[in-house]
């Protein structure tokens, strides 16, 4: 069947014929990392070795960069060393451009030897740009097409894995139809580390509603499966029983506790320009 994804804010993306979460282009970039890097340089060899597998190493004085990224795609652009400085001598406004034609394109930004040291981790909300802080901030946002007005958001935010561990730059998704928390859905929060960590969990919330749309909300075989405020229900009948009171410990149903105590407050506070607490702290 066809899905439809649509984007509530950001930038579009062009994705595969067949399958609506993988991604495989984008119309519009941020140019947040230009640099060079020539024999002798730490790495060199490790990092010019997908170039020579590919038969694209032919200058051997070395390589102009420019990494490109947008919230769910990046590319990496290898290009002469003349034509990346006049670049940033051209670029003080900021609105410089460069003729890829000159160079060859990789998608993705590269990993492994050489590179996991040049690169720096990188944020798509960046305090330089006016983020509330270096990767605290909402990343992109799709309407959930089983669910009116509900959207699947994703989302940088600082947490901990384990409440006496110590926070980090962490990336989610969060869906406001069902309101799972994804830290009890494992493999659905990761370290954010860069384009790459946003480029997966952008893939998991379109998964999210490709698998809504595919099997419905609640759907046995479906990713979106409210609890319609049933654990909340079991807390909250514990907690009365305990200490003998007749008021809820808890919001009994899941959209008010999320609102609270849930993803949806992060949401809401980078809505506003807050910056949240450290999750889970």
């Amino acid at each position: 069947m066809s899905i439809r994804i649509t984007n509530t804010f950001g930038t579009a993306h062009n994705v595969s014929e067949t399958n609506p979460a993988h991604v495989t282009s984008c119309d519009a970039y941020r140019l947040p990392l230009v640099g060079t890097i020539v024999p002798g340089s730490p790495g060199y060899e490790d990092m010019v070795s997908m170039l020579r597998d590919n038969g694209h190493d032919t200058r051997p004085e070395g390589y102009g960069l420019i990494f490109l990224e947008s919230e769910e795609f990046s590319a990496t652009y290898f290009g002469s060393i003349a034509q990346i400085e006049q670049y940033k001598r051209e670029n003080t406004d900021g609105k410089a451009t460069f003729d890829a034609s000159q160079g060859v394109m990789y998608a993705k930004w590269p990993q492994g030897k050489g590179w996991d040291d040049y690169l720096p981790h990188t944020f798509w909300n960046a305090a330089a740009r006016g983020a509330i802080a270096d990767g605290v901030g909402l990343v992109t946002a799709f309407a959930h097409n089983e669910a009116p007005g509900a959207e699947v958001i994703v989302y940088e935010f600082e947490g901990k894995w384990l409440p006496d561990s110590n926070p980090t730059q962490m990336i989610t998704y969060h869906c406001t139809a069902c309101h799972q928390d994804t830290f009890h859905d494992s493999g659905h929060v990761h370290e954010n580390t860069g384009p790459t960590s946003r480029r997966w969990t952008a893939r998991q919330a379109r998964q999210h509603i490709s698998s809504a749309a595919q099997n419905g909300v609640g759907g046995t075989n479906s990713a979106c499966r409210p609890n319609n405020g049933e654990m909340l229900r079991v807390v909250n009948a514990v907690a009365r029983d305990m200490w003998g009171t007749t008021g809820n410990a808890l919001p009994d149903t899941d959209d008010a506790y999320c609102a609270t105590k849930g993803p949806c407050s992060i949401v809401r506070e980078l809505r506003a320009g807050v910056r949240p607490p450290v999750y889970r702290s």
